[in-house]
Parts: structure tokens; sequence; C-alpha cells
């Protein structure tokens, strides 16, 4: 379930530092989270195909 957040919540939680950064600090944290994003889709297909391989695997044997 998606929460939604209004504007003044959303700046409650945001840390200081982060409201505070440079455009090239938020430049590099935004390619930060670009890059965990990729790594999560990846880890999540990376969790499909060991599923699919056992269950093809399971169904050989």
């Amino acid at each position: 379930m998606a929460t939604e957040l209004n504007l003044q919540q959303l700046v409650e939680i945001l840390p200081k530092s982060l409201l505070n950064a440079s455009d090239r600090d938020l430049e590099g944290f935004q390619k930060i989270i670009e890059e965990t994003v990729k790594l999560r889709e990846g880890h999540r297909n990376l969790q499909r195909m060991i599923k699919s391989f056992s269950t093809s695997t399971i169904q050989r044997t």
C-alpha cells in the first residue's frame, strides 16, 4: 500500500543536510538513487530466474 505524503510531511522527514544541499550534491544523490533502483530490479530479476531454474530442475528430476 502506497502512502501519500503532503509537502509538509515530506519536508519534516528529509534530513536538513539534504534540504541545504547544492545542485551538485543533489545530482550525486539522484545518481545513487537511480543505481539503487537498478540494483533492486536486478535483484528481483535474479530471484525470479533462480526460482524459475529451481522449478524447471525439480520438474526434470
